[in-house]
């Protein structure tokens, strides 16, 4: 959910960080771009270790929050607090709280074509001590040996005094300083 197209125009247009219910951000952006208010909602895509196999998924990169771009002087915001999935504009005392533009022109630049934002991939070098922060070997400290495809790491293991190549996806290992 990238953008939905405002009918009204303004040079006095922000970005405000609206406040969703839980796990409803997608449908508050429905919701609002329905409306024709201008919404951005970034997502990231997450890798989690299902039962028994590697599950794909696409979450937002802000959990419970979304951009709308308003313009204060003419745009409707009372409709948005009724809106369905919507909890409240972010506001600082009384005056919601605009986001700075060049936020959030950064984050569109990094949207791919699937709608994701881009996390640029982590490297690692050969011999550097990594920590595998998530699965079954969650905690165990290994030696960073090679990337084995797009997604995933070999690392060596010191399992039992003895050093055994595991092949674990890339986002469960991370350097230690």
């Amino acid at each position: 959910m990238l953008a939905g197209v405002s009918t009204k125009k303004s040079a006095q247009k922000n970005w405000y960080l609206v406040y969703t219910k839980p796990r409803k951000e997608e449908v508050a952006a429905d919701n609002l771009i329905r409306q024709g208010y201008e919404v951005f909602l970034p997502k990231l895509r997450e890798t989690k270790q299902g039962n028994r196999r590697l599950k794909e998924k696409l979450v937002p990169l802000f959990s419970r929050y979304l951009f709308i771009n308003l313009d204060c002087a003419v745009d409707q915001w009372a409709p948005i607090r009724s809106t369905i999935g919507v909890v409240m504009i972010v506001r600082f005392g009384s005056m919601p709280l605009a986001v700075p533009e060049d936020l959030v022109n950064m984050l569109k630049a990094e949207v791919s074509k699937d709608g994701c934002i881009v996390i640029p991939e982590k490297k690692y070098t050969q011999g550097q001590p990594v920590r595998i922060i998530s699965g079954v070997l969650q905690g165990y400290e290994a030696i960073f040996s090679a990337p084995n495809g797009s997604d995933r790491v070999i690392v060596l293991l010191n399992i039992i005094g003895q050093q055994s190549r595991v092949t674990v996806p890339s986002t469960f290992v991370e350097a230690i300083a």
